[in-house]
């Protein structure tokens, strides 16, 4: 079996929406989350933070956020088996990350060296 990365971009919503609205969607994605799990399936994942994030260029130059002039950026990642990509772009279906508008999830196999 294969391991597949399912990458969470979106807006980042911080600020823009009530502690409740974003209590309701960390249980959905929980329970998203749960439902691989019952397959033996998740293999793991997390949110990723905006605050404090850096980039670091080329150059060696860093820089505030990773923001700039992009609408989107990553807001977390799950790693799950599947026998195939398409098997893992099914899981990626069910997330509630794709409730949001504009919202993707990637879905990229890893290599194993």
């Amino acid at each position: 079996m294969k391991e597949f990365i399912l990458i969470f971009r979106h807006e980042n919503v911080n600020g823009k929406v009530s502690p409740e609205q974003m209590q309701t969607w960390m249980k959905q994605q929980m329970d998203w989350v749960g439902t691989i799990a019952a397959q033996n399936k998740f293999v793991g994942g997390t949110g990723l933070l905006f605050d404090n994030a850096k980039v670091v260029d080329h150059k060696k130059l860093i820089t505030n956020g990773p923001f700039g002039d992009i609408k989107e950026t990553l807001g977390g990642y799950v790693i799950v088996r599947a026998e195939s990509a398409e098997e893992a772009a099914e899981f990626a279906k069910g997330t509630p990350i794709l409730q949001g508008e504009g919202n993707t999830v990637e879905v990229r196999e890893i290599v194993k060296h």
